[in-house]
């Protein structure tokens, strides 16, 4: 805005002292200040508010006029409401240096001005951004991308001050602001996700508000075109999929035009994110080729040479023939007609981003297809050695879902869930097959399991856990009754703690030694608590049938 402007607003009460051919200046923003010397918090077009406390004498005025100049200040306005007028030597100061001088009337608060000028100042910014948005969409929609997400959120942090990141629907950071100030962490990232996608799935309106750690965050979504869901059930086709972007204001007040303009920033950004998309169309295909290899029980000969053609599309320059892993998973919505197969493919790529990034840049090199409502990913490894076991290397199915599953508990809400198997490595063609299978009958022990969002790995199938989850409930219910009830029932009624004492016996391989010292107990005491056991429930604990019993009746209860 021009200075010009200033003076003939009335509400303002501005009096010009000087710099009348200088009135056409433009004003790119206003500070307050009582410092002698306030260069480090400048930058530059400024008009400056000053209530003169740094003034002691007359010799003030010509140093604290000359730091404004020479900083670029496009204006100076003094109080009155200090010294009563505004004294000469400042006055002179100013018309040396041709800086524009105005007095502020006692009776008008800086504030007010101050407010006038960010909005006036942020309304030319918006539309002057929206002409730049507006180009820069124009050039990604008719040719290579312009720069990504990380152009638009530089044009606004530089022409809105206002910062902005791009999120996954996991919470992970594909795109921030260059500009100083806090970084956004990880886990107000993840939080940021999560309420998102709750707000989406409740159908409230965007944006979506969040007040984080003292500071409100405004959330849009960032969909493409024909993708918009219009209520909550619809909302389940793209929620698990769609990006967001988080500005680090409250946009409640905003006007309609600086929320288009906003829209407008998050259809720029969903170009780009349908040019990713496309890249990952070759990797999509070699999964989907090589999956139906593995399924129709092709030759190994056929799926090594498959392999040798995916190796340097996912892993380029690796020396080496790796090693795979294979990931399997599915989404499910209680009651709704949904294609689940592309919803699990384009959440599992966005999984199994994170784990596999070696470096700054997150690892986007996953082939994933889908058949029925299954996802399936094929995982390239590094040459794994041979002195470590397989447990400890590539894709583990608890570290996948760490950092990702609170925001996806809330996009799933009290009606979906998301199950994950995980396979082990294999080192040849001929155990893709096996991988497969043990990836699929991994998830299906993670579906037995409560909870929304559920993982289990290949180490899980050698163990008790996989036959657990598959023991019909009233069986379940039956057998740790009849084992657990009475222990329960003597613990209720006399405090006597037989059902931890039980379970410490256990975990001490029936060491009377060892028990008695986790529990704080004589040996004697501990032999009391156990004979007790054993005579509510006619079982032998020194018998190793009886032990195995209790042992699995804890693990089911």
């Amino acid at each position: 805005m021009r200075l010009r402007a200033l003076l003939d607003t009335d509400a303002l009460g501005l009096k010009l002292l000087g710099g009348e051919d200088e009135l056409d200046r433009t004003v790119r923003g206003v500070m307050t200040t009582d410092l002698r010397d306030p260069s480090r918090y400048l930058s530059g077009g400024e008009l400056v508010l000053t209530g003169l406390a740094w003034r002691r004498d007359a010799a003030d005025s010509e140093p604290f006029v000359r730091i404004l100049v020479q900083e670029g200040v496009t204006a100076l306005a003094a109080g009155e409401a200090e010294l009563g007028d505004v004294p000469d030597d400042l006055v002179e100061a100013c018309a040396r240096h041709r800086l524009p001088l105005f007095a502020v009337h006692e009776s008008v608060a800086f504030a007010t001005i101050t407010e006038h000028v960010v909005r006036q100042v942020s309304g030319e910014r918006a539309g002057d951004l929206a002409a730049v948005v507006d180009r820069h969409r124009r050039m990604m929609t008719s040719g290579p991308a312009g720069g990504g997400p990380d152009v638009v959120l530089d044009l606004l942090g530089s022409d809105l001050d206002l910062r902005a990141w791009v999120l996954s629907p996991t919470g992970r950071l594909i795109a921030g602001p260059k500009t100083s100030g806090p970084a956004l962490t990880a886990e107000a990232c993840g939080r940021l996700a999560a309420e998102h996608l709750a707000a989406t799935r409740t159908g409230r309106r965007a944006p979506h508000r969040v007040l984080l750690g003292g500071t409100t965050y405004s959330l849009f979504p960032i969909r493409s075109a024909g993708r918009a869901p219009q209520t909550a059930r619809d909302a389940r086709e793209t929620v698990l999929s769609d990006w967001l972007l988080a500005v680090e204001a409250d946009a409640g007040d905003w006007a309609e035009e600086r929320l288009d303009l906003l829209y407008g920033v998050t259809q720029l950004i969903a170009v780009e994110r349908d040019r990713r998309d496309a890249a990952r169309t070759v990797r999509r295909r070699l999964a989907q080729e090589l999956l139906e290899l593995v399924q129709t029980g092709a030759a190994p000969a056929e799926i090594a040479a498959r392999l040798r053609v995916a190796a340097p599309v996912l892993l380029p320059g690796l020396g080496a023939a790796p090693h795979w892993q294979v990931v399997v998973a599915r989404v499910d919505w209680d009651g709704a007609e949904i294609e689940q197969g592309p919803v699990a493919q384009a959440l599992l790529e966005e999984i199994l981003v994170d784990p596999l990034s070696a470096g700054p840049e997150p690892s986007d090199r996953i082939a994933v297809a889908h058949t029925g409502d299954e996802a399936i990913a094929l995982v390239p490894l590094p040459a794994v050695s041979t002195e470590h076991d397989d447990s400890e290397t590539g894709v583990l199915a608890d570290a996948l879902l760490e950092s990702v599953r609170d925001p996806l508990t809330a996009g799933l809400d009290d009606d979906g869930r998301l199950t994950l198997g995980v396979s082990a490595a294999v080192h040849s063609a001929e155990g893709l097959r096996g991988a497969l299978e043990e990836a699929r009958h991994a998830r299906r022990v993670a579906a037995a399991r409560p909870g929304r969002v559920c993982a289990a790995g290949h180490q899980e199938l050698a163990s008790h856990v996989l036959l657990l989850p598959f023991v019909p409930d009233d069986v379940r219910r039956a057998f740790t009754a009849r084992l657990l009830d009475p222990l329960r029932d003597y613990d209720r009624r006399h405090r006597a703690e037989l059902i931890p004492t039980l379970e410490a016996f256990l975990d001490c391989d029936g060491s009377w030694t060892r028990c008695a010292g986790r529990l704080h107990l004589h040996v004697n005491t501990l032999r009391y608590r156990v004979g007790r056991i054993e005579q509510l429930t006619s079982r032998d604990l020194s018998r190793l049938e009886d032990k195995l019993d209790f042992f699995l009746a804890l693990r089911m209860s």
